[in-house]
């Protein structure tokens, strides 16, 4: 599995937190990869560390996308755009292993994929600001 694959994987447990309580975080994570038949233990490694950042820094995400989707209220989005977003905002701004461009790169990839035709444009425009905003603080 490529790390896009591995990408895609994290994504869908990412989506799959936002239909379960927090605290069955864990059996859904055990659920996921009893599924989950050829992943080696790098690529399983990859995908508990996107989805569980992604989890441990909900609240700051969810707060960067409400400022930038302005007319959009996070209840008013999909959950696949939230998933994508919410994914690709813990990669640009609390992790330091994947490049800027790449996350947003994949994130609109998983849109075109799974989402609706608007999404990618709409995934980028949000992606690009907080990017943005992001290399003029350094």
């Amino acid at each position: 599995m490529n790390r896009r694959n591995a990408r895609k994987n994290a994504f869908f447990l990412v989506f799959q937190m936002d239909f379960n309580a927090q605290d069955h975080f864990e059996e859904l994570k055990e659920l996921f990869f009893d599924q989950q038949q050829q992943m080696n233990e790098d690529e399983k490694e990859f995908i508990l560390k996107e989805a569980e950042g992604t989890k441990e820094h909900l609240e700051e995400i969810d707060q960067m996308i409400s400022k930038k989707a302005k007319k959009w209220s996070k209840e008013r989005m999909s959950k696949v755009d939230l998933a994508i977003l919410r994914l690709a905002i813990y990669e640009i701004c609390f992790s330091n292993e994947i490049p800027y461009g790449v996350a947003v790169n994949e994130a609109v990839e998983l849109a075109k994929n799974f989402s609706t035709e608007e999404s990618p444009a709409f995934i980028n425009g949000i992606l690009g600001s907080i990017v943005s905003e992001k290399t003029q603080s350094i």
